[in-house]
């Protein structure tokens, strides 16, 4: 797995990029069927194609994000929401004394919500990838058939990425393991447990290997506008 950068300092004084993709990732539960590590994995496997696209500073992940949420089961692990926006904003500071002004969180767990004030507050470019746009255009793109909303956790399109991208990494059973829970409303106050037993909710049965292809395909060629958006 290509899961860090092997980029040395001679490789990078001679790109000369002025933006850097930070990939975040978290170390949480998702089903019987995927590893703790998936958004990580997701995060890095993202910015891993970005920069192979685009002639960005590739930085190792962040492994481990604010999954409070999750906490109810086993190898759950959660950084306060101070702690990863203390780390994101010296990570900027390093870049921009490095000569590298721009920066680009990579965001693949949707607990991680400190990330878009930190995005909101910086002082210096900086951008949240993917939002919501692009991921909807990479779930149009790949004919998702669940909704994003409803395909919140270990879902059609997790698994899907995981499939494309890391397939030995899925367990058997993801066939089975459909648990939709539409309504979340006390998610913040409850957690997870009282929606979903497993840790699931999506559909993981309608994930295949093309569907992760085209929805990082897709996210790719979107990435674009958010470069553009920096200046």
């Amino acid at each position: 797995m290509d899961l860090f950068p092997t980029a040395t300092t001679a490789d990078e004084h001679t790109r000369g990029a002025e933006v850097a993709v930070l990939p975040v990732g978290s170390f949480e539960q998702h089903g019987a069927h995927l590893p703790l590590a998936t958004d990580a994995l997701i995060a890095t496997t993202i910015a891993g194609a970005l920069a192979a696209a685009y002639p960005v500073l590739r930085l190792p992940p962040i492994t481990i994000g604010c999954s409070h949420e999750h906490a109810d089961w086993a190898g759950t692990v959660s950084v306060s929401a101070a702690t990863l926006y203390a780390v994101v904003n010296d990570v900027a500071d390093s870049l921009r004394r490095s000569g590298v002004p721009k920066l680009v969180l990579v965001n693949a767990h949707g607990g991680n919500y400190v990330l878009s004030n930190v995005v909101q507050e910086s002082t210096s470019p900086m951008a949240l990838f993917p939002g919501v746009e692009g991921w909807q255009a990479a779930h149009d793109a790949a004919g998702l058939e669940t909704s994003l909303d409803s395909d919140m956790h270990a879902g059609e399109l997790e698994t899907s990425l995981l499939l494309h991208a890391h397939p030995a990494l899925v367990r058997p059973g993801f066939t089975q393991a459909d648990h939709l829970a539409d309504d979340r409303r006390h998610l913040l106050t409850a957690g997870l447990r009282p929606y979903s037993e497993s840790g699931v909710v999506g559909r993981p049965s309608l994930a295949t290997a093309e569907k992760g292809r085209l929805v990082l395909e897709s996210l790719v060629e979107s990435f674009g506008d958010t470069l553009a958006a920096l200046g």
